[in-house]
Formats: C-alpha cells, sequence, structure tokens
C-alpha cells in the first residue's frame, strides 16, 4: 500500500506510507489525483514519510501540488522538512519549475 487516506471537515488527509522511487512515484501521485478528483475537497493536506524525502517523492508531491494549484484547492505538506537547498551561485529551487501556471 502506498498511501492511506482520510476525510474529514472537506480536508483530505493522504499519507505516503514510505518513500517512493521510480517505479511506484506515478501510481502515488495517480491515487491522489483520483482521491482530490472523488472527493472534492476544501483543503490536501499530504504527509511525507522521511524528513529527507527521495527525488521520486518530491515528484508525486509536486505533481499533487500542481493538480491542486490548477482546481484552486489550498495544499499542504507535512511529516518532513522540504526546503530545497540553493546553492550561493543558483537561482531559488522551485518545486513547481515547469508547471503550466494560469495566467
Amino acid at each position: 500500500m502506498l498511501i492511506t487516506h482520510t476525510l474529514g471537515r472537506g480536508t483530505l488527509r493522504v499519507k505516503i506510507h514510505h518513500d517512493l522511487g521510480i517505479t511506484n512515484r506515478a501510481a502515488a501521485a495517480l491515487q491522489i489525483e483520483a482521491l482530490v478528483a472523488a472527493h472534492r475537497p476544501d483543503r490536501v493536506v499530504l504527509e511525507l514519510p522521511t524528513e529527507g524525502p527521495s527525488p521520486a517523492t518530491l515528484s508525486a508531491m509536486a505533481r499533487a501540488q500542481r493538480m491542486c494549484r490548477s482546481l484552486n484547492v489550498p495544499f499542504a505538506v507535512t511529516g518532513a522538512d522540504v526546503r530545497l537547498r540553493e546553492g550561493v551561485d543558483q537561482a531559488p529551487a522551485r518545486l513547481d519549475a515547469g508547471a503550466r501556471r494560469q495566467r
């Protein structure tokens, strides 16, 4: 089982049970998208499994975040420190880089 969820008071809480890999990140992202489509929550809270999420876990999180943003559904993350490291000579890191934006 990749994820579990609860729904209460308009908030959909999704828990990713273990760090995702390349082989299961798309499945987890699709499951989250299906839950949002089925329940139409007022808010989504995603709980990550570790303090240092894998790139695949962050990819699934970013995909869920973009989908929620496109639906104007507030999105929050708990359970991990998801700040991205920024190098001295790099532009600020962004999780939504490359996402389609509504103008």
